[in-house]
């Protein structure tokens, strides 16, 4: 699994101005919608949901929401860099910037802790993060994450 497969580009955005971790779903369902053709309303309620069960924020700046959605048919991606960072409860206490959002089919266990995995991974690489932490070029942030992948998988 790489992660051109489950990130489209235009699943790639900066948001200038989020003011708490609900608007923060809104965007993700929003986007969720105008890529993936979700609907934007599950999609909040199902990471609301997930989120519910503990927070998502891996810290180091860094959110991995998840969630499982019937209506998903495979496991696909969102990336936001936040312009300014949010609170979110984060294992560290400190606010996120990145967030990279995974949807799955509820009946695809494996393949949404692979790809969770793979996010985790990549996420966790310092000179990915500092790579995204300086553009706002939703192409260039695109062609960040996918790269840091192939290079790691060489």
């Amino acid at each position: 699994m790489y992660l051109g497969e489950i990130l489209t580009p235009n699943a790639v955005k900066t948001v200038n101005s989020c003011t708490s971790k609900k608007r923060l779903f809104h965007d993700l369902g929003e986007l969720a919608e105008a890529c993936y053709g979700l609907k934007a309303t599950q999609v909040i309620e199902a990471l609301i949901e997930r989120e519910g069960l503990g927070p998502t924020g891996v810290g180091n700046g860094i959110a991995l929401p998840h969630a499982r959605l019937a209506s998903v048919s495979k496991v696909c991606g969102i990336f936001l860099r936040l312009e300014k960072p949010l609170n979110f409860d984060a294992v560290d206490r400190q606010p996120v910037d990145l967030v990279f959002a995974l949807l799955a089919p509820q009946t695809h266990g494996v393949e949404h802790l692979k790809a969770l995995a793979l996010v985790a991974r990549t996420m966790r690489d310092p000179d990915v993060c500092a790579k995204l932490r300086r553009n706002s070029d939703p192409v260039t942030l695109h062609a960040i994450l996918t790269e840091a992948q192939s290079t790691q998988a060489a």
